[in-house]
C-alpha cells in the first residue's frame, strides 16, 4: 500500500513538472501562472503546494532536471567511439533539437530579463557545465582533436559570454529569433575549435 501511495505522489509531481515544462516552453516563465499549470496537469492547487513552495521553486526544479538531462546526453556523446568531428555534429544536432522547442518568451525570460533567483541558478549550472566541457576540450587538445594553438582562456571567455551575446540587441536584430542566434553561436564555437580541414559540416 505504501508503494502505491509513493507511486501516486511521484506521478502527480511528474504531471506538474511536465505541464510546467510544456507551458514554460510555449509562453515563457513569467506569463504562466500556478493556476494554469494545475489546470494543465489536472491537479489541485493544494496538490501543487505539497510539492513546490511556489512557482520559482518549480522553475528551479525543472531547470535542474533539464540541465541534468542535457549533461547526461553530452556525456553519452563524448563516450562514443567516433571521430571528434562526429561528436561535434551530434552535440550541435542535440542542441538544435532542444532549441527548436523553446519559445522566444522562454529564452527572453531566461537570458534577457531573468528572474534574479533563476539567473543565480543558471549561473551556477553554467559554471558546472563549463568546467566539465573545458576538461574534455583539454583532453581533445592533447590528442590533436581540436586546434592545439587555441588558448583555453579564449574558450573560457567565449563560453562565459554566450549568454551575454544572446542578450545583445545588436546581435539579436541580425537573426530572426533568439533560437537562431543560439545555434549560430554554438556552431561558431564548436567548428571554430576544430583543426583546419576538419570543420566541414
Amino acid at each position: 500500500m505504501a508503494g502505491v501511495k509513493k507511486y501516486r505522489k511521484t506521478l502527480k509531481k511528474d504531471l506538474i513538472v511536465k505541464a510546467a515544462e510544456l507551458l514554460f516552453n510555449r509562453y515563457g516563465l513569467k506569463r504562466v501562472t500556478v493556476e494554469e499549470i494545475c489546470r494543465t496537469a489536472e491537479v489541485s492547487k493544494m496538490t501543487f503546494y505539497k510539492y513546490f513552495k511556489n512557482k520559482i521553486e518549480l522553475i528551479k526544479h525543472l531547470l535542474n532536471q533539464i540541465f541534468s538531462e542535457q549533461m547526461d546526453e553530452y556525456r553519452e556523446i563524448m563516450k562514443k567511439d567516433i571521430p571528434y568531428t562526429e561528436k561535434v555534429k551530434h552535440m550541435i544536432q542535440a542542441k538544435d533539437e532542444r532549441t527548436k522547442t523553446l519559445s522566444q518568451e522562454f529564452i527572453n525570460d531566461l537570458y534577457k530579463n531573468p528572474i534574479p533567483e533563476i539567473a543565480e541558478l543558471i549561473e551556477k549550472l553554467k559554471v558546472d557545465a563549463i568546467g566539465e566541457v573545458l576538461r574534455d576540450l583539454q583532453k581533445a587538445s592533447e590528442k590533436g582533436d581540436i586546434r592545439q594553438n587555441i588558448k583555453p582562456e579564449l574558450i573560457l571567455y567565449f563560453l562565459n559570454h554566450m549568454r551575454e551575446m544572446v542578450k545583445e540587441e545588436k546581435l539579436s536584430h541580425i537573426y530572426s529569433s533568439p533560437n537562431e542566434l543560439i545555434m549560430e553561436l554554438t556552431n561558431f564555437f564548436f567548428y571554430g575549435v576544430l583543426p583546419a580541414g576538419n570543420n566541414e559540416k
